[in-house]
């Protein structure tokens, strides 16, 4: 027959702690190395730390306030600390994603922290086979799941197109042309007259034009392909490409 304190629920020993804290580590750890490989704000370090926290707070929450069981008029609730990490795990969530004026970047790997998260608290409550399941089933969605998107759902991605042009040439209708040609859509167009100083007699050199237009080019597009195009249509100082 087992001891005592062992069969008692509100009990667990140094070793399962260790344990436990251990495979949070390791399964945060996975998932985070995915973001480090694909270069995302939140990486291998940030996702160890947040399923590892998580862990350790759900092992507080049910084992750490274990001498308050039995006294009487305390209601013990083993998912009191679990409900705050989740919901405290969104303002970190949030400093991942971006907003870069032309789309929103980050919303997967704020979505990877909550989850892992999640699985840090699954583990600290010792649900060790979902844990390592999801773990999995997070790993084929960002890594199986993003190479499927790559190569056959590929469609149009948001960017910033900046043009440092002669004000004496109107690039308008040959930009407007070559976007045509592309099939690229312009979403916003911003134009700012720059004036530099007059090192030169030509008046084209003295004056200057700067064009920003959001347009959606297709993923298949050769970028550097079609920044030289820009760059070659008379009137065009420079081109970025962001």
């Amino acid at each position: 027959m087992l001891p005592l304190e062992i069969q008692d629920p509100w009990y667990i020993d140094n070793l399962h702690i260790t344990l436990r804290l251990l495979l949070a580590m390791v399964l945060g750890g996975v998932v985070g190395l995915e973001r480090e490989q694909a270069n995302h704000p939140a990486g291998l370090r940030t996702h160890i730390l947040v399923c590892l926290g998580s862990a350790l707070l759900m092992l507080l929450s049910i084992y750490g306030f274990s001498q308050f069981v039995y006294e009487e008029n305390v209601r013990i609730d083993p998912a009191r600390l679990a409900t705050a990490v989740i919901t405290g795990i969104g303002f970190l969530g949030a400093g991942t994603i971006i907003f870069t004026g032309k789309a929103i970047a980050g919303l997967t790997t704020a979505a990877s922290l909550w989850v892992v998260a999640a699985i840090g608290l699954a583990v600290g409550a010792g649900f060790y086979f979902p844990s390592i399941l999801t773990t999995g089933l997070v790993l084929v969605n960002l890594f199986a799941f993003n190479k499927l998107e790559q190569r056959y759902l590929a469609g149009k991605k948001p960017r910033i197109l900046t043009l440092i042009t002669d004000e004496a040439f109107d690039v308008m209708k040959t930009l407007n042309s070559c976007l045509s040609e592309h099939g690229i859509n312009v979403k916003k167009m911003t134009i700012l007259h720059l004036e530099e100083e007059r090192s030169h007699r030509d008046y084209r050199d003295s004056y200057r034009k700067e064009i920003k237009l959001a347009v959606v080019i297709s993923k298949h597009t050769d970028i550097l392909t079609f920044a030289t195009e820009i760059e070659q249509l008379t009137g065009v100082r420079s081109v970025t490409i962001e």
